[in-house]
């Protein structure tokens, strides 16, 4: 993962966007007034979070990434805002070495052996006599059907030392890439075994669907421990990840609320039954680095933790991490005696929910959807559950008990933001305690809240397309194609002059930087171009020493040599009109695009707009709409140069 991505990675656009605009949110989506034109009447700025991108449909028509923003905001170039942002996120920029280039490499083919072992796992969930009776278990047992298993890409590691050991040996990989992968385990003599046996499996994906590593449930009772996880490695660091956040996370969003779970089992059913929004730090207590994840999507989160000793003791330790690692504002107090501080109040809601002694939530899902909907709307705030656990079996008669507990509730008061549910959870505790609420507003409370300040993340924290995701969204298509024409113009940047006549015959604009949507790709074609406008280098050597570690993961496909002229000849045609192809479906996908944003911004806005504004969009429409017609003709027409 190179730089640009790192810093995509760790910053959240509304969040980014907000400081300077603000934003309403409107659906899943967010709206404002421009900042980059004079407007105070038609909110048409709208960020999209969920592609984490910006667009005014007013009277600039400007978009693109947070690149994109700092650089208009800020009047700077790419490298300019790069080093903002980077500062912004914790990201060092440091240049791409031949060392930190062999582990991008080595982390991207250990991924592809995760992907190929998925396979063989499925299979042998579904067509092998050992792995239907694990099929057996996950349909009666678990109540999880043959789509939501499909979806979850579930399967079985077999009864045996080395079973997936051989396949990959089979694949043409080495040992020591298969002991490096997490899948096997080497002794101290040498001697490697497949370190899951007789168990479901589940693989696990981060944020944005790459492969990390598995967890196996056993199928023996008998067998221990209960679930195994690949080891730490390069790719796999389970601080680091939520089970089902690549899911999740549209969901999350959408209903602006995370509900956080414990196992497995639990993510998948709850999904299965409807409820989306749900995610799992996978039997452990929640990290810092996992809730600065989180906090990208939503700040209300739920916690459905077992009711049992185990359960509240990690619920508790989660909420202590979510206050550490969520944001503070430092409001203004006056004291007693009339002199100024600040108290710091914390930018979040958080809730637990009650569940009943003995069920986990897959069991209360598929016993009664209803049921658990009721448990989620009815979480109570974290200072009420806080208060039951601490007053749970102690002597409330005994004023030292009730100081203690005092001094550890009074510091989640503190952190409302709101000061009317502040006075009313006082109010709660104190009819609790049986204590004056006046003495429990004297109580001073030390309070040592340790620094939070952005640290750079630990483990694998990437946001690649995921390969064998079911579904592709729109900006991710658009993305890929832009890469395939780069790519091609890598090979071939004189192709440009060909291809903007044949744009000209189809009655389409010639091929500009604004044919790309991202930052990071409009400055590599910005490289391309001026490649033709020099005559220092051969272009091709040109972009080859323009490029910079930057772009470093940008792959130049390697083109499989024609063995005769005529082959070569044909090649290259063939190259050409598919690349001129591309060009005009990222057009069409790009003009859909926004066509569909102008659309949703009339619709969330039609009462606010006035009319004389409101003609402007509608202006704008007939013209996208022309164009795209201009694109679908050329389009359905073979694409042929001479």
């Amino acid at each position: 993962m190179n730089n640009i991505d790192e810093v995509k990675n760790r910053l959240d656009i509304v969040d980014l966007i907000s400081e300077s605009v603000k934003l309403r949110r409107s659906g899943k989506n967010y709206t404002g007034f421009c900042p980059f034109h004079a407007n105070t009447r038609t909110p048409a700025f709208v960020v999209f979070p969920e592609t984490s991108t910006w667009r005014c449909f007013g009277e600039c028509n400007e978009g693109g990434d947070i690149f994109r923003f700092v650089m208009k905001k800020e009047g700077v170039d790419f490298k300019e805002a790069l080093k903002m942002l980077a500062k912004r996120a914790g990201v060092e920029l440091e240049p791409l070495t031949p060392q930190k280039k062999e582990q991008n490499e080595r982390e991207e083919y250990l991924r592809k052996i995760l992907e190929e072992v998925i396979i063989f796992y499925r299979h042998e969930l579904l067509h092998t006599s050992e792995g239907e009776k694990a099929l057996t278990y996950l349909q009666e047992k678990r109540g999880i059907n043959l789509k939501t298993a499909e979806e979850w890409e579930l399967g079985y590691a077999p009864k045996s030392w080395d079973a997936s050991l051989k396949y990959l040996k089979n694949k043409g990989h080495s040992i020591r890439d298969i002991i490096d992968s997490g899948l096997v385990t080497e002794k101290e003599d040498g001697k490697v075994y497949d370190r899951f046996r007789h168990r479901v499996m589940f693989p696990i994906r981060n944020m944005t669907g790459q492969m990390t590593g598995f967890g196996g449930r056993v199928l023996n009772p008998e067998d221990i421990p209960k679930f195994i996880n690949s080891p730490q490695s390069i790719l796999f660091d389970k601080s680091a990840i939520l089970y089902g956040l690549d899911k999740a996370r549209k969901a999350i969003r959408s209903k602006n609320q995370a509900v956080i779970v414990e196992g497995y089992f639990d993510v998948i059913v709850v999904h299965q039954e409807g409820f989306q929004n749900v995610i799992s730090p996978m039997g452990t207590a929640l990290t810092e680095i996992q809730m600065r994840l989180l906090k990208r999507y939503t700040r209300r989160f739920i916690m459905a933790l077992d009711p049992d000793a185990a359960g509240q003791k990690a619920t508790l330790r989660g909420l202590e991490v979510a206050r550490g690692a969520l944001d503070h504002n430092n409001d203004p107090v006056f004291d007693a005696r009339g002199l100024l501080h600040h108290e710091s109040r914390l930018q979040a809601d958080l809730r637990v929910s009650t569940l009943p002694d003995g069920l986990d939530p897959d069991e209360i899902v598929l016993r009664n959807a209803a049921d658990w909907e009721k448990i989620i709307q009815s979480a109570q705030p974290i200072i009420f559950h806080v208060l039951d656990s601490l007053i749970e079996g102690k002597d409330l008669d005994d004023p030292k008990v009730k100081s203690a507990i005092a001094n550890q509730v009074l510091p989640l008061v503190k952190d409302v933001a709101n000061p009317v549910e502040r006075d009313a959870y006082r109010q709660h505790i104190a009819r609790t305690l049986k204590v004056d609420e006046r003495t429990l507003l004297d109580a001073i409370v030390p309070v040592k809240r340790k620094r939070t300040y952005r640290r750079k993340a630990q483990g694998p924290l990437s946001e690649q397309n995921n390969p064998a995701a079911s579904e592709i969204r729109v900006q991710d298509k658009i993305n890929l194609v832009e890469r395939e024409i780069l790519a091609y113009f890598f090979k071939k940047p004189e192709s440009k002059f060909v291809i903007n006549r044949f744009l000209s015959e189809q009655g389409l604009d010639p091929l500009s930087v604004n044919d790309f949507r991202s930052t990071e790709n409009q400055q590599i074609v910005k490289i391309v171009f001026s490649s033709l406008t020099q005559d220092e280098q051969d272009p091709v050597d040109y972009i080859t020493s323009n490029l910079g570690d930057d772009f470093s993961n940008f792959e130049i496909p390697q083109m499989k040599k024609p063995k005769t002229e005529e082959e070569k000849q044909n090649s290259e045609q063939r190259h050409l009109e598919e690349t001129i192809r591309l060009i005009m479906q990222s057009r069409q996908m790009s003009v859909n695009q926004e066509i569909k944003g102008f659309r949703l911004l009339q619709s969330s806005q039609e009462e606010e707009i006035p009319k004389e504004k409101s003609t402007e969009i509608q202006d704008r429409i007939p013209i996208l709409i022309k164009m795209r017609g201009k694109l679908d003709r050329a389009l359905s027409k073979p694409i042929t140069i001479k």
